[in-house]
């Protein structure tokens, strides 16, 4: 279970420091998401996403998979669990601009302010997870934590829901939303049923067992 840690404190490092750092960083690549280090001093790179949303997204599109409601020529539906996306980016890049990339790639339509980017770190067998505010740099972190996913990891969320400002989101998106969870509200009162009615016919029959006459 993932526990809170403070957001540590970012740390100037000179070009010479960052030219070793990306020496020592290529040095362990194993999936050749290498990092660039231009002549302006600014360098380019790759990070990882791992999508964990919970609410459905809205795409403007009319073709999607899974479970979804359309509205005009938008549809709402649920990523599929354990979605990562590769992202290239600059060290200038910001939290913020990352987000606004990963909805793009995917055609979100949803307002980038109802997501935030959560960084995850792995310590003495305990798991981290910090909210990056949005004017942090993401490629700067994965270069000081190297390669290595299992020591730094990104993902992006929702806002947890005392934040989210349901007042950004459009009718459409509204109404798609209380489509689904009918769809699923139903879904789960029919497997409920089921479940029941089964149980009901084997204890009938445990009864007439019980009950036979000998």
């Amino acid at each position: 279970k993932d526990v809170e840690k403070e957001r540590e404190p970012h740390v100037y490092l000179s070009k010479e420091e960052v030219k070793e750092k990306i020496q020592s960083y290529n040095s362990s690549v194993t999936d050749k998401l290498k990092m660039t280090l231009n002549a302006n001093g600014i360098y380019t790179g790759f990070i990882k996403v791992q999508m964990e949303l919970c609410r459905p997204i809205t795409v403007q599109s009319s073709q999607s998979q899974g479970r979804c409601a359309h509205s005009n020529n938008e549809t709402a539906f649920y990523l599929p669990d354990g979605c990562v996306n590769t992202l290239h980016i600059s060290s200038t890049n910001t939290v913020r601009e990352v987000i606004e990339a990963l909805l793009k790639k995917f055609l979100v339509a949803d307002n980038p302010a109802k997501f935030a980017l959560y960084k995850r770190c792995h310590k003495e067998d305990q798991v981290y997870t910090c909210k990056l505010s949005d004017r942090e740099h993401p490629l700067y972190l994965r270069l000081v934590a190297g390669p290595r996913t299992e020591m730094l990891s990104f993902v992006l969320r929702e806002h947890e829901t005392g934040e989210v400002m349901w007042e950004a989101f459009s009718i459409p998106e509204l109404q798609n939303f209380l489509r689904i969870l009918d769809k699923e509200e139903n879904e789960q009162l029919q497997s409920l049923k089921k479940r029941y009615a089964a149980y009901r016919d084997k204890l009938e029959e445990a009864l007439g067992g019980v009950w036979k006459p000998g």
